[in-house]
């Protein structure tokens, strides 16, 4: 009867057991200290292509008006519009 040692004992001890393994990392990364940056240019700008428009019907007041109110954009209170042409806080 008193030979077996219950699964409650024996489990705290088994916590004061556990070893904590050295983090062995999964992404390993060249070591690109020697290799030079290449002196790239800037980007060039592109030539103005005109937009066009996407096939559908266009959206309208009513179609707008339609739409449940969490769809809707929240209206810009004048507070909000002068944070805004500030630049955000003084």
């Amino acid at each position: 009867m008193g030979s077996k040692v219950s699964s409650k004992m024996a489990a705290p001890a088994a916590r004061v057991i556990q070893v904590v393994r050295p983090h062995a990392p999964l992404i390993k990364f060249p070591n690109r200290q020697g290799i030079p940056k290449p002196n790239a240019p800037p980007p060039l700008s592109r030539a103005h292509i005109p937009l066009t428009p996407v096939p559908g019907t266009p959206d309208t007041l009513a179609s707008i008006q339609l739409l449940p109110a969490r769809y809707r954009r929240r209206p810009v209170t004048v507070e909000e519009m002068d944070y805004i042409q500030r630049g955000g806080p003084e």
